[in-house]
C-alpha cells in the first residue's frame, strides 16, 4: 500500500536559529525576534526558543495572547506585544512581565492602571508614526504623549523602555520615504529627550532595514521574516547568509490516465492537450493553498517542477505530469528552500502576485506541523519525538 500520510509543513529549527545568528552578527546590535502569527506559520513557541537558542535578545508579538503563551511555555527573554487595546488582561501581561507598546495617552492611562493593580512597573515602548499612517502616534501628537510618558514615569507608574516606529518602504532600499521616515524619526527622539527621555533605547530596524540599512539600526534590529529565512526585498535568502526554514509537502493520492481533450476540475479551466497522467495533491484552499493558484502555481513532484493543472479546490488540487512515471505516495513539494530544484515561497509569491509573508502565514489548515531540530528541548516543546 503507498505512503498517503496527512499533507505536512516541515520546520527546520536550526536554520531559524542559524537565521538569527546571522542577522545578529549582520547588525552587531541586540535583536529582536518577531514571532508574531504563529511565528509567521513556523509555529509560536518552537520559532521563538529556536531564535532564542541562535541569540535573539527579546521577542515581539502582536498581541498579548501571543506573549502569554510563550511565558506559559517557559520563556524568559523580554517580550514586547504591540497591538493592545481597551478591555485587555493587562494586569496578566504586565505580572508577566510583558512590555506594551502604547501610541496614544488613553492607551497610556489604562496601562498605568493596570499598573497600579498589579503592583508592577509597566516596561513601556512608545511608537511614533513617521510615515506608515498605521500604528503610532502622529507627530503632532507626539510632543503630548512623550510628556505623558514622562509624567507616569515621575510617579512610578511606568518605565518608557523603548521608542520606536515602523517602515513603509524599507524593502525598496533607496525609495525617498525611507530617509524622511528616519528625519522624522529623529525628530521624535529630540523631542523625548527634551521631557528626559533621552536616553531610552530606539529599534526601528525591519528585516529589510537589518539587511540593507546600517543607518536605521540605533539601539536594537527587529527583524520578522528574515528569522525564517526569507528575503523581504523577493531575492535570495542566500545572499544574506539565511535559509529558508519551511518545506510545504504532500503525497499524491491518486495517479490516473486520461485522454486528451479531458477537462480537469472545477469549470474546466485545464484541458489536458494528449493523453497524460494526473496526480492528485490532497491540499487546497481549506489548507491555505491560494485559489488562485489555479493553473500557475509550481510545485516540485517526480524530479521536475510542474504547474498545477486547473482550479485549486477546497481540499485537493489536480497536477499533469504527462507521460512521466509517477506513483500514489510520491511526494509533491510546493515550496521549499529550493536547493534540490523544488519551488521556493518566493516562487509562489511572484506566480500568484503575491508576497511570500502571505504564503507562509496563512499556510495550514489540516496539514500538521513536523520540526526538525538538533536540539532534544525544542522537538519536545513542539510535540515531536527527540
Amino acid at each position: 500500500m503507498p505512503d498517503t500520510r496527512r499533507a505536512e509543513i516541515v520546520v527546520d529549527l536550526d536554520a531559524i536559529a542559524d537565521n538569527v545568528t546571522a542577522l545578529k552578527a549582520r547588525a552587531r546590535r541586540p535583536l529582536m525576534a518577531i514571532v508574531k502569527a504563529d511565528g509567521y506559520g513556523h509555529g509560536l513557541v518552537p520559532s521563538a526558543l529556536a531564535a532564542v537558542r541562535g541569540g535573539a535578545d527579546m521577542l515581539g508579538v502582536t498581541v498579548i495572547e501571543e506573549a502569554l503563551a510563550l511565558r506559559r511555555a517557559g520563556i524568559a527573554v523580554p517580550i514586547l506585544a504591540w497591538l493592545t487595546g481597551t478591555g485587555e488582561n493587562l494586569t496578566e501581561a504586565l505580572t508577566d512581565e510583558v512590555s506594551l507598546s502604547a501610541a496614544s495617552i488613553w492607551m497610556l492611562d489604562e496601562i498605568a492602571d493596570a499598573s497600579q493593580a498589579c503592583g508592577r512597573v509597566a516596561q513601556v515602548h512608545l511608537k511614533v508614526d513617521t510615515g506608515l499612517s498605521r500604528g503610532g502616534a502622529h507627530l503632532s501628537e507626539w510632543p503630548d504623549l512623550v510628556a505623558a510618558a514622562a509624567a507616569a514615569q515621575d510617579v512610578g507608574h511606568l518605565q518608557v523602555a523603548g521608542i520606536w516606529t515602523h517602515f513603509a518602504y524599507a524593502d525598496t532600499p533607496g525609495h525617498p520615504t525611507i530617509a524622511a521616515q528616519l528625519t522624522d524619526f529623529d525628530a521624535a527622539v529630540r523631542i523625548a529627550a527634551r521631557d528626559g527621555l533621552g536616553d531610552v533605547p530606539k529599534h526601528v530596524a525591519n528585516s529589510a532595514a537589518t539587511l540593507t540599512l546600517p543607518d536605521a539600526y540605533y539601539d536594537m534590529v527587529r527583524p520578522g521574516i528574515a528569522v525564517y529565512g526569507l528575503d523581504p526585498m523577493g531575492g535570495d535568502p542566500a545572499a544574506y547568509g539565511l535559509r529558508p526554514a519551511m518545506t510545504v509537502q504532500a503525497a499524491v493520492t491518486l495517479v490516473k490516465r486520461v485522454p486528451a481533450g479531458s477537462g480537469v476540475s472545477y469549470g474546466h479551466e485545464y484541458t489536458t492537450a494528449q493523453p497524460s497522467t494526473l496526480a492528485l495533491i490532497p491540499v487546497g484552499y481549506a489548507d491555505g493553498i491560494p485559489r488562485n493558484a489555479t493553473n500557475v502555481g509550481p510545485v516540485w513532484l517526480a524530479g521536475a517542477r510542474r504547474t498545477i493543472a486547473g482550479r485549486v479546490c477546497m481540499d485537493q488540487f489536480v497536477i499533469d505530469v504527462g507521460d512521466d512515471p509517477v506513483r500514489a505516495g510520491e511526494v509533491a513539494v510546493l515550496w521549499g528552500p529550493g536547493t534540490a530544484g523544488e519551488p521556493t515561497a518566493q516562487d509562489w509569491a511572484t506566480a500568484l502576485d503575491t508576497i511570500h509573508y502571505e504564503l507562509v502565514s496563512r499556510v495550514g489548515g489540516r496539514m500538521v506541523r513536523r520540526y526538525l531540530s538538533s536540539v532534544p528541548a525544542e522537538l519536545a516543546a513542539a510535540g515531536m519525538p527527540a
